[in-house]
């Protein structure tokens, strides 16, 4: 599918099949969600549908997680008309944090880092992110937010796959997605009929 083409047909989570394949292999991801971004109406729909859970609930501030939370969460918390919060890799800000380290989807040991003076008790965040694999980088978010005395109103990825972690996820707080049921397995499995569409030779698990 071109990537800045809208069919007239927009079914839920249409803007999936935009996601190009990995082609490289490890280290990286399984594919590239970003392509989707490039679409307008792609990024559109799929910021509402992120938020449509959340419309009648109070939220008083959007967190994303870096660095490809930054977009859908700058995105929703803009739709939302609310404060955008940075949780950034260790090393990357110049303020007073908190710290909580986390292994990620690579099993690699990292550090998540959050400005102490945001966060306080009551404060209500919906914690967003790109993908969420093993939820190790999720878990650390809410850690760093629920130390402060803050409260998480619920989460928000494109795809919470269906992994200890990301069960584990899902059973604590609420969340929103943009994976029709259907199409969960294509994704647990780490690959999308919609690859197909692509003509090139991607990283298919075996």
């Amino acid at each position: 599918m071109d990537g800045l083409t809208t069919p007239q047909e927009r079914g839920r989570g249409w803007y999936l099949a935009l996601m190009a394949p990995n082609i490289k292999g490890p280290p990286y991801a399984w594919l590239d969600p970003s392509r989707l971004y490039c679409n307008q109406q792609a990024l559109q729909d799929c910021v509402q549908d992120l938020i449509r859970p959340f419309q009648n609930d109070t939220i008083d501030l959007v967190a994303g997680i870096d660095a490809m939370g930054f977009v859908l969460g700058a995105a929703i918390a803009h739709h939302l008309g609310k404060g955008f919060l940075t949780l950034r890799k260790e090393g990357h800000l110049c303020v007073a944090t908190r710290s909580t380290v986390y292994s990620d989807y690579t099993g690699r040991q990292k550090v998540l880092e959050m400005r102490d003076d945001m966060v306080r008790t009551g404060l209500r965040v919906l914690v967003v992110d790109q993908w969420v694999e093993t939820g190790g980088t999720m878990e650390a978010a809410v850690t760093l937010i629920e130390q402060e005395g803050g409260t998480v109103a619920g989460i928000a990825a494109i795809c919470i796959e269906d992994t200890a972690g990301g069960r584990q996820i899902k059973e604590k707080y609420k969340c929103s997605t943009c994976v029709p049921d259907f199409l969960q397995p294509q994704f647990n499995n780490k690959y999308l009929e919609s690859f197909k569409a692509f003509g090139t030779q991607c990283n298919k698990p075996k």
